[in-house]
């Protein structure tokens, strides 16, 4: 087995991080024919493309990703190295990727990935943003896997899967300071109730719509919107009556900051892990969704 030659994964790494030859072979002080003679080589030794040309620019394979992975990973290591000797310690040596859409349970994040976390060996990188976004770093091997309550329907013979990880109940939230003088009848009480709902796109507020609508029960809507970080700060503060996956209230379902008027038959928040088909697929990743 041949080894690995670290001269020519430097400049493998420096090309990668700078996106051309050109930067690259500034940062490293040479010419710019030395850097590509010596990407050349790392590929002939390693037998696979590292780059491709993409409308003048370089672009880096599949292969190429999980080089600059092993890359990264065997340079920090060595900086990792240099700061042992100086009586400074870094644990992590893995990294997982995930991207999470930005309105999505923090108390259903930390619930999935809490043995990601607490793994000692283990760096999670969380990043928060739009669905469409997240999506397109997914495609582009920045991240592993993306979080999401929306399901993906992927174009045929897209590379995109969704795997249905988790489902919670849903339930109607209110102040504790307001309770009910008897036990709530769902969905008849709801008439004149102010009602705090999820925004009209939202997979839970089409479900519950259409719950009320057959059973005639018109609505009085007090606010909407599309975070959940909102829903529940406004069943916190106001006298309207929220609906909630319990997941995004359990800590202050818990600590009697908030009370459970009842759980809404036959209505779940579904809860999916986005990932890519690729040939060299994270193993933290199959781990984290069949361990």
């Amino acid at each position: 087995m041949k080894a690995l030659n670290f001269h020519h994964l430097r400049y493998f790494h420096a090309v990668a991080e700078c996106g051309s030859l050109t930067t690259a072979a500034a940062t490293l002080r040479v010419a710019q024919s030395a850097v590509s003679v010596q990407i050349k080589q790392l590929e002939a030794s390693l037998g696979v493309l590292l780059f491709e040309r993409e409308h003048k620019t370089l672009k880096l394979t599949e292969e190429g990703r999980i080089v600059l992975e092993y890359a990264r990973a065997i340079f920090q290591t060595g900086g990792e190295l240099l700061a042992t000797l100086h009586n400074r310690s870094s644990l992590f040596s893995k990294k997982l990727h995930v991207g999470a859409v930005a309105t999505l349970s923090r108390n259903f994040q930390l619930r999935f990935l809490r043995s990601m976390i607490e793994a000692m060996d283990v760096e999670v990188i969380i990043r928060s943003g739009g669905l469409g976004e997240l999506l397109t770093a997914l495609e582009a091997h920045r991240l592993d896997l993306v979080l999401t309550n929306t399901p993906v329907r992927a174009a045929p013979g897209s590379s995109l899967r969704a795997h249905l990880v988790d489902k919670q109940s849903v339930s109607l939230i209110r102040h504790p300071a307001w309770p009910a003088k008897r036990k709530f009848r769902f969905p008849s009480d709801l008439v004149d109730v102010p009602l705090i709902l999820p925004a009209t796109g939202n997979e839970i507020r089409q479900s519950f719509d259409v719950i009320v609508e057959s059973a005639g029960i018109p609505l009085l809507i007090a606010a909407e919107a599309d975070d959940m970080a909102m829903l529940r700060l406004l069943a916190r503060e106001t006298r309207g009556m929220a609906l909630l996956p319990t997941v995004v209230v359990a800590d202050e379902l818990a600590a009697g900051t908030l009370a459970e008027v009842c759980p809404v038959p036959h209505l779940f928040e579904h809860f999916y892990a986005i990932t890519c088909r690729r040939r060299h697929p994270n193993p933290l990743l199959l781990q984290l969704l069949h361990g």
